[in-house]
């Protein structure tokens, strides 16, 4: 199993429950499946662009217009997505990790599904929809967040979007542990919320570490 995890978060370990969550979640699948192949992105770290007109030319002329060709400003703005594509196109798994900010991802975590989710690089756009390019088949979001939400609750942009974005390209298994109620100031049992996502995210790795077993 080869799995893409794409974190999304500034803080330390020690202060990060995505993060705290991250690591339950591998650690579980790694003593089960110690062959998993895994590919770490911290994008606090390899931070991406924010979306370019340069990037919009060389991403999307040529599927309007097949005999266009790239300035070299518009190549050299799409070295990071051509990157990034490169490790998604090798993943089975995409796990992405963040908190909610805003009711919403971190900026950097929307940048990076901005440079990566383009025509050419995971998906062919055809008369018929999109193409996928990849074999990802299974996403695993890991969220902290302050507030409590509801299954679907409306101020929850966050995994709308994932879902939308990554179902626009063929992802539709999306799998969630989500540790919510983490602001001590408004809800006294943020631990109790926290340690159920653990389990939550031990279990998602021990349903794929069986279903990959299961081949």
């Amino acid at each position: 199993m080869n799995i893409l995890h794409v974190c999304a978060n500034p803080k330390n370990i020690e202060e990060s429950v995505s993060k705290q969550l991250a690591a339950r979640f591998f650690g579980k699948l790694m003593e089960l499946n110690p062959d998993v192949e895994l590919v770490n992105v911290d994008l606090y770290q390899d931070k991406p662009p924010y979306y370019s007109n340069d990037l919009y030319r060389r991403m999307w002329n040529p599927v309007f217009d097949p005999t266009y060709e790239p300035s070299k400003a518009e190549e050299a703005a799409a070295n990071y997505a051509i990157k990034q594509a490169e490790d998604f196109k090798k993943a089975d798994v995409l796990v992405l990790t963040m908190p909610m900010w805003n009711f919403s991802a971190p900026a950097v975590m929307k940048a990076w599904m901005d440079q990566v989710l383009a025509p050419g690089m995971v998906f062919d756009l055809t008369e018929d929809g999109p193409k996928p390019l990849h074999n990802i088949t299974t996403l695993v979001l890991l969220v902290a967040s302050g507030g409590i939400y509801k299954e679907d609750d409306e101020r929850d942009a966050l995994s709308r979007q994932v879902k939308a974005a990554f179902g626009f390209i063929g992802i539709g298994d999306i799998r969630i542990a989500w540790a919510d109620g983490q602001n001590s100031m408004l809800f006294s049992d943020g631990a109790v919320r926290r340690d159920m996502a653990f389990e939550a995210a031990e279990e998602l790795a021990e349903d794929l570490a069986e279903e990959a077993a299961e081949g």
